[in-house]
């Protein structure tokens, strides 16, 4: 609209629309965004939300790992060692994963919209209130708090995401990725920035009363049924052996990626830090440092998702596992400035993997057992990732360094590797038409079921 006032073409009413669509939602959107809002269908405006939210899951979660280096120091309240501190958000993780479990169940009776809300608020205020803990009881009840708000995401976001993408859901879950990965890049260079000029307090204060501003925004957006959509074409029939072999992978990856992702994500800044900088006046430069790396994770989860939808899932899954092992063996001993490219690698090897787990659920389960699989898998890959607090915990304070943990993370790599050799690899997941023709077929609800 500005580039039409400049040649004097703009129209009185054009510009009493954009004003009133700008009032509306300057809290929420700037720039290029503001300008499109007015064309957002129901479905596009329910994906912002989504994608908002992947953002801030991963964020939340990933404050601490950078705020500890701030907060351990001789005298404080919390002690000035890594290890221990790092340990207080075991409790977090553990409740990440519990509370994934029921979410499938509370939707059918609460309505997805009422929980995504839930998330929003609940996480924002969980995290102002670590944020004012002063003790370490009270700071792991309030990590604890919003590991429990934070599992509402991902059975529910995740099931909105793929029933309003429709029958080709990779890119959708590819942009929802970059969002989450966006999360996880932007904690630590945030967190560094605002703890090294305000405190650590601050940095969990300022995104827990950002992240409860976005609940109280997604109140005013209306409800959009996108299940309405997806029941005007039929889900396939898929073969039994099929489905149970998706599962099995699905089920399996979920614990060691799970695992993995975390692990990973928690240690990235005191790696970087013990292998760039250990001044704290330059924890500025480490958070630099992991959001540079972390940010090849997060394009990589946007090419992925485009390339799936346009070949099988075990032809990019593949690929991505043979490069995750050797990579996190060279992070093990890289030393200096070379750990930063070597970093990327791992992260765009964990990321991309995301993206193709996900898309796996929507390729071989049926929409109505989605939410139900999703709660499933995420509880059973938090499972996993709360075993990464107390994993990296332990082995930095016993070794005094974290190639240890990278090297466990290593073997449970090769396992990821296996389950990309065991997946199926058909044809059938681009034309979904030619399922009928595989033979033996029974509907995925029905074989999920068993």
């Amino acid at each position: 609209m500005l580039k039409r006032a400049e040649a004097g073409t703009v129209e009185v009413s054009d510009l009493r629309q954009g004003l009133s669509v700008r009032r509306e939602t300057d809290s929420l959107f700037s720039g290029d965004l503001k300008r499109k809002i007015r064309r957002m269908t129901p479905t596009t405006r329910h994906m912002a939300f989504i994608n908002a939210a992947h953002t801030f899951t991963h964020y939340s979660l990933l404050v601490l790992p950078t705020a500890v280096l701030a907060m351990a120091a001789p005298g404080g309240r919390f002690g000035d060692a890594y290890g221990p501190i790092m340990a207080l958000a075991t409790g977090m993780f553990v409740l990440y994963g519990l509370g994934s479990l029921p979410q499938g169940w509370i939707a059918q009776r609460v309505g997805r919209k009422v929980l995504l809300f839930c998330f929003f608020v609940g996480t924002g205020l969980s995290l102002v209130a670590t944020a004012f803990a002063s003790s370490p009881f009270a700071l792991a009840i309030a990590l604890g708090a919003t590991g429990w708000f934070a599992a509402i995401y991902h059975p529910i976001g995740t099931a909105m995401l793929v029933d309003a993408a429709g029958d080709r859901p990779g890119r959708a879950i590819g942009v929802n990725g970059v969002f989450g990965n966006l999360g996880v890049a932007l904690a630590p260079v945030v967190t560094a920035f605002v703890a090294n000029q305000a405190g650590w307090r601050a940095a969990f204060l300022l995104p827990g009363i950002a992240c409860a501003a976005v609940g109280l925004a997604w109140l005013r957006v209306p409800w959009h049924d996108a299940t309405v959509r997806r029941s005007l074409r039929p889900f396939p029939t898929i073969p039994a052996p099929l489905v149970r072999r998706a599962v099995i992978v699905l089920m399996l990856i979920a614990v060691v990626s799970g695992l993995v992702f975390n692990a990973f994500t928690l240690l990235l800044p005191k790696l970087l830090e013990e292998r760039l900088a250990s001044r704290p006046d330059l924890l500025p430069l480490v958070g630099a440092a992991a959001f540079i790396a972390t940010l090849f994770g997060a394009l990589t989860q946007f090419t992925v998702g485009r390339l799936i939808d346009r070949t099988t899932l075990k032809r990019v899954f593949l690929p991505i596992s043979v490069i995750l092992v050797p990579a996190l063996v060279a992070i093990s001993y890289a030393r200096g400035w070379s750990v930063v490219p070597i970093a990327g690698l791992v992260a765009a090897a964990i990321f991309g993997q995301v993206t193709v787990n996900e898309t796996m659920t929507a390729r071989y389960i049926s929409p109505e057992l989605r939410t139900r699989i999703y709660s499933v898998r995420f509880f059973v890959g938090f499972l996993g990732a709360a075993a990464s607090a107390p994993l990296v915990a332990a082995l930095q304070e016993r070794t005094g360094s974290l190639m240890a943990v990278t090297l466990v993370l290593a073997a449970f790599g090769s396992v990821t590797l296996g389950c990309a050799l065991f997946f199926p690899d058909r044809k059938e997941e681009l034309q979904p038409e030619l399922w009928a023709l595989a033979g033996g077929g029974i509907t995925v609800a029905v074989a999920a079921a068993e």
